[in-house]
C-alpha cells in the first residue's frame, strides 16, 4: 500500500530543478515515441482503406502480402518501443527520480516502506525482516 506523505511540499517538488529535469527528459522521449506510434498505426489504417491494391500485393513469398507484413510490424514496433522505454527508464528516468526524491526528502536510499524488489535483483533487508515465521 502506498504511504501518504502529508509533510512533503508537493509544489516545492514540482519546482525543484531535479524534478523539472526528469519531466523534461521523460517528455522528450514520450512525445516523439507517441507521435511515431500514432503515425505508424494510422498510416497502416489509411493504407488499408485507401490503397487496397498496394496492401494486397504479394511480398517476399506467396500468400504474404504487404498488408500482413505491415500489420505484423505493428506488434514488433510496440515491443520495440516498450523495450526502448524500459531501457530509458532504467538508465535515465529512475536515476533522475531518485535524485529528485533525495533532494526533497534528503534521503540517500529508499525507506523501509520503499520497494522490496528492483528489476532483476532482490533488495536486501534486515535479517529479522527476512525470517519467515514457522
Amino acid at each position: 500500500m502506498a504511504e501518504n506523505h502529508p509533510d512533503i511540499d508537493w509544489q516545492a517538488v514540482e519546482r525543484s530543478p531535479e524534478f523539472r529535469e526528469l519531466v523534461k527528459k521523460k517528455r522528450a522521449f514520450v512525445v516523439p515515441g507517441t507521435i511515431f506510434f500514432l503515425a505508424w498505426y494510422f498510416g497502416f489504417i489509411i493504407l488499408a482503406g485507401y490503397a487496397p491494391d498496394f496492401m494486397g500485393r504479394e511480398f517476399i513469398t506467396d500468400g504474404l502480402t504487404v498488408g500482413y507484413v505491415l500489420a505484423l510490424s505493428q506488434f514488433v514496433m510496440t515491443w520495440v518501443l516498450g523495450w526502448m522505454y524500459l531501457r530509458r527508464a532504467d538508465n535515465v528516468f529512475d536515476p533522475l527520480a531518485a535524485r529528485a526524491r533525495e533532494a526533497v526528502e534528503g534521503a540517500a536510499a529508499p525507506t523501509a516502506a520503499g520497494p522490496r524488489f528492483r528489476r532483476g535483483q532482490l533488495v536486501e533487508e534486515d535479517a529479522e525482516q527476512r525470517e519467515v515465521p514457522r
